[in-house]
């Protein structure tokens, strides 16, 4: 008991120090909000809106509203850098708005999907341990700090740039993944809500390509923030580069595509269908030979 107080513990700890970290390099050349850079500020809103969110969450042992939670802060905290911003360029309003749509849509989505089902399995043991549960979502005030670090750096930046046709092939790259995400995770739920597909696999539209298409759709449009962003990072900034990175190791490697993969052979894996429909369909990046 003890050794797992003291690991729920070192997650609290420790993502907050991180926090605090991106929060200085990501503030060099900031405009000011009082005192403050603004990408502290948001940094600091991001994780405080968590730790009020976590009060009635633990209080009512839910996790319908966790994921919701994620997209409002990323829509509210985007929103008032771009409504107390000094002044803005066309990079800045181009970073804001990628980010609030993909806020908006992914956020309403998961809304509806969690209050189908329920909430999510993965909480079931750790909701019941208060300093456990806070850790999840302390960790999720990173996660979010780190996901949004290229736009919100790039927003609270008070370096100016000529470089437009980085929004243009960034702003393309975000619409392409953006697209994908929406239509993948449209072609899903469809999929779900027919009483034929009961217990079967999605392998059609975008399935057939990829086994996991929104994931897909969610790395790129992160690229493309990215890329818009980047002539506004100038020294310490460039731990912006952070954020696509991290999206990409935290679908590939931890929270994503293991995860629904390993879930997906527990129930499938002896099924001849899903044997060849893994054999012929690449995890992530189509038209290639892994699989």
């Amino acid at each position: 008991m003890k050794q797992n107080s003291a690991r729920s513990l070192i997650l609290v700890v420790v993502p907050i120090v991180l926090g605090a970290l991106l929060a200085l390099a990501g503030s060099q050349t900031n405009w000011l909000l009082g005192q403050w850079p603004a990408f502290a500020v948001a940094v600091t809103i991001a994780f405080v809106v968590q730790w009020v969110a976590y009060i009635p969450a633990v209080l009512y042992r839910t996790d319908r509203y966790f994921d919701a939670t994620g997209s409002a802060t990323y829509f509210t905290v985007t929103l008032v850098l771009l409504l107390l911003a000094p002044s803005l360029e066309l990079r800045q309003v181009v970073l804001g708005v990628m980010v609030l749509l993909w806020a908006l849509r992914l956020g309403s989505f998961l809304f509806v999907r969690n209050l189908r089902s329920g909430g999510d399995d993965r909480f079931d043991e750790i909701k019941n341990n208060p300093l456990r549960f806070l850790s999840v979502w302390t960790i999720q005030g990173l996660w979010v700090s780190l996901t949004a670090s290229a736009a919100w750096i790039a927003i609270s930046s008070s370096n100016a740039s000529s470089s437009e046709w980085t929004i243009w092939v960034g702003g393309g790259i975000w619409l392409i993944g953006f697209t994908i995400e929406i239509v993948a995770d449209w072609q899903k739920s469809h999929f779900k809500r027919q009483p034929e597909n009961t217990g079967t696999f999605i392998q059609s539209g975008l399935w057939s390509v990829v086994r996991h298409p929104n994931y897909l759709g969610e790395i790129t449009l992160w690229i493309g923030v990215f890329v818009v962003a980047i002539p506004a990072l100038h020294g310490w900034q460039w731990v912006a580069v952070l954020s696509p990175l991290f999206v990409i190791f935290l679908l590939t490697k931890v929270s994503g595509i293991p995860l629904l993969e390993t879930k997906a052979a527990r129930k499938w894996g002896d099924e001849p269908d899903y044997q060849r429909y893994v054999a012929r369909t690449p995890r992530l990046i189509p038209f290639t030979g892994k699989r």
